[in-house]
Order: structure tokens, then sequence, then C-alpha cells
């Protein structure tokens, strides 16, 4: 994971994520570089651009934010036929004993 934060940092700075700049910025983090790791998160972002990632992600997020009042809405209205089957259930029983 750490890997994935200093190329996420790189690209901040504008700078190049390749081996050797992220084996400097986990090292500066106090940590032991992996020569496998930086390779593989390299040659796994070659192909991306990390900003409009990110960019879509944020928009992404108000599309969830606002399905869940949708999903509150219907639970809601599934207690409220809840309550009504239980309300009904009991008139039923009341007119026995009338």
């Amino acid at each position: 994971m750490e890997y994935i934060y200093a190329a996420l940092l790189l690209d901040a700075a504008g700078k190049e994520i390749n081996e050797e700049n992220l084996k400097s910025v986990v090292k500066a983090a106090g940590m032991q570089p992996d020569e496998a790791q930086a390779k593989a998160i390299v040659s796994s972002l070659k192909s991306v651009n990390i900003k409009e990632v990110i960019k879509n992600a944020q928009n992404v997020q108000p599309a969830a934010a606002q399905a869940a009042p949708a999903h509150e809405a219907k639970k809601e209205a599934h207690v409220e036929e809840e309550k009504k089957s239980e309300e009904e259930a009991a008139g039923g029983l009341a007119s026995l004993f009338g």
C-alpha cells in the first residue's frame, strides 16, 4: 500500500513515477524499499492517468450519496407496511373478543 501512496505523492508533486522515485519516497518514510514491489507498481500504473482516475472517483461519490436516502425511504416504507399489517392483525383479533 505504501507504494500506491508514494505514487500518489509523486503524481501530486508532478514527478515521474519510476522505480527509483518510488523507492526514494518509501525510504524517506522510514521503510525498507522493495525492488519487486516498485517494479510492479510502475508497470501497473504505466498507462494510468492518476489525475483522471481521482477526478472520476470524485464524480462517483455524489451519486452514491444520493442513493442512500432512496434506500432509507424504501426501508421506512417497508416498516410502515409492517406496522399496518400488525395493526390489521390486531384489529382482527379484537373483533373475536368483541
